[in-house]
């Protein structure tokens, strides 16, 4: 039971990352002006770095180890295919919550994943929870912007409606925890569906945000957030 309620907490803390890269987000006309500017670039590339992280030391390898070759691949490129629909189908909607589209399709995944790691031991529920959580926060940076600039709803709504999604990790952990388990193929195949789908969303809108013309250090922000994943990974091993 006290694990459980470890991953109740993780994932709720890993969630509210959301909310909390979108107050940063909120925080506006920072001085002088390009530090605004280069500070919203590095958050994007970090958040970049820190799925790259979450791809390569969580979710393939835990991924690969109970499926075969062809599966693998299988499930992995559908999700790439699947993210591209998913990025398709908002595109033609119009509809301003890409970010949040994509935020929500690799935290739920990985909250199931971090359930179920927890519930067969070792540690890499501790390292999911943590990469989780630093790809949240610039991913909630991202998806505030993307919607204030979109849409009327005020910044605390936005805010709340952070908040209140972040309730789904803990959900979809207890889901993993207590019924996926066991169920070693399945869930392998929601690990590298969701790394299919974050690696598309990395070079479809992180990627593409990060650089900015005539500044090189926003870009280091990459290779700071996969350090944070490798620090948390050789800790945790």
């Amino acid at each position: 039971m006290a694990e459980l309620y470890l991953v109740i907490l993780l994932t709720l803390l890993a969630g509210l990352a959301m909310p909390a890269g979108g107050l940063l987000a909120s925080v506006e006309n920072i001085r002088p002006f390009w530090l605004e500017n280069e500070l919203r670039h590095g958050i994007i590339a970090f958040g970049g770095g820190a799925l790259l992280a979450a791809i390569a030391l969580v979710l393939v390898p835990e991924g690969i180890q109970h499926l075969n070759l062809e599966a693998a691949c299988g499930y992995f490129l559908l999700g790439s295919i699947g993210f591209m629909l998913l990025d398709i189908l908002l595109f033609k909607l119009k509809t301003p919550a890409s970010q949040l589209a994509a935020m929500l399709t690799d935290f739920i995944p990985e909250s199931i994943a971090l359930g179920a790691a927890f519930a067969y031991g070792g540690g890499s529920g501790i390292l999911l929870a943590l990469i989780i959580a630093l790809q949240n926060f610039p991913e909630g940076f991202n998806a505030y912007r993307e919607l204030q600039e979109g849409s009327h709803f005020s910044s605390i709504t936005i805010l709340l409606l952070f908040s209140l999604l972040a309730l789904f990790g803990p959900v979809a952990g207890v889901i993993g925890y207590y019924y996926l388990a066991d169920a070693n193929g399945v869930l392998s195949a929601i690990m590298l569906f969701a790394a299919g789908g974050i690696l598309y969303s990395v070079f479809q809108d992180i990627a593409p945000q990060a650089k900015l013309d005539k500044h090189w250090l926003p870009t280091l922000g990459a290779a700071i957030g996969f350090t944070f994943g490798l620090a948390g990974y050789i800790l945790t091993h």
